[in-house]
């Protein structure tokens, strides 16, 4: 028979301070009632922390667990100017400046920070930031008439809202991209003729689109667009264009004149930043807003054309 005391005392160890430690290899994961020690709250205080996706988390067969190297990290993020202040990553909706921006912050920092820019769509962007696996969200959701009350709207439907705030940055004109080969029609209506092929994003929703109010004056049905082609970004869009293989996508002044492409605009709208206050004190937040406003990318602006920098770097809304 194994002598079971012998294998406990293996397990324990006392410290030259005299006092008695557990040996035992940390588990990388903590259990609910664990963390709640750890962190010296209830357990229903740590089940309202998940709920609300602020603390890092997993389910596995119907049990909460909790990383402990992410728990040590969300904590240090939590704190004052945070842990992860040399890396911002940004998700949501795309858009060329903020890219060039990025691009040319990044080299200035030389190694010293990293600022990424996953295109993704706002909703998507806003699950990401409500997750904490982005720091900053691209938000655009139609026209610039509304768009503060319009945009508050929709970060409500995310429960970590209440800590972030909207920061414009700036408007920008939309409307179609037409490919050259194609050309400017006399009327805008035949740009919807059967026969003309559209490039479309896969989560584009026409309904939240100048495309509708366009639509609607012209007395088209939406239902008469059908793709050929979907995509992912507006960038994406806009090389099928240019490379002749459709003829019309929905996008910006700025992406049509990067790809040499027509444009016909219809409507300008607002593009906001979503992120959690915390994140707009950041040094590295505040350069990238300082980059925005820089000589240089105000001279890009103007050669792609389709902005207005008037309320850049304004906070538009905060709960």
């Amino acid at each position: 028979m194994p002598d079971l005391d012998a294998a406990k005392k293996e397990q324990v160890s006392t410290s030259s301070d005299g006092i008695e430690r557990d040996n035992k290899p940390e588990s990388p994961f903590l259990s609910v009632r664990e963390v709640a020690k750890y962190l010296q709250i209830n357990t229903k205080k740590v089940y309202a922390l998940v709920s609300e996706g602020k603390i890092p988390a997993t389910k596995v067969t119907g049990k909460w667990l909790f990383p402990r190297k992410l728990v040590d990290h969300w904590l240090m993020e939590s704190s004052h100017g945070g842990l992860l202040v040399d890396r911002l990553v940004i998700a949501g909706s795309d858009d060329t400046l903020i890219q060039r921006a990025i691009t040319q912050l990044v080299n200035k920092m030389q190694g010293r920070a990293l600022v990424s820019h996953t295109h993704t769509n706002t909703e998507l962007g806003l699950s990401l930031l409500a997750r904490n696996r982005a720091d900053v969200c691209g938000v655009r959701w139609g026209p610039s008439a509304g768009s503060e009350r319009r945009h508050a709207a929709l970060i409500q439907n995310y429960p970590p809202h209440k800590s972030w705030v909207l920061v414009r940055i700036f408007e920008r004109a939309h409307g179609l991209i037409i490919a050259p080969e194609f050309g400017v029609p006399m009327e805008t209506k035949e740009l919807f003729d059967k026969d003309v092929r559209w490039a479309m994003r896969h989560h584009q929703l026409i309904a939240q689109s100048h495309l509708t109010e366009l639509m609607t004056q012209l007395g088209i049905n939406p239902a008469q667009i059908h793709p050929t082609h979907r995509t992912l970004s507006q960038h994406e869009a806009a090389s099928l264009l240019a490379r002749g293989e459709a003829d019309v996508t929905p996008g910006t002044r700025s992406c049509a004149t990067q790809y040499g492409l027509d444009f016909v605009e219809i409507g300008w709208e607002s593009y906001d930043f979503a992120l959690n206050r915390g994140v707009y004190f950041r040094t590295l937040f505040q350069k990238l807003m300082e980059e925005m406003k820089s000589p240089e990318c105000m001279r890009i602006a103007t050669t792609l054309g389709g902005y207005n920098f008037k309320r850049c770097g304004q906070i538009v809304w905060s709960d």
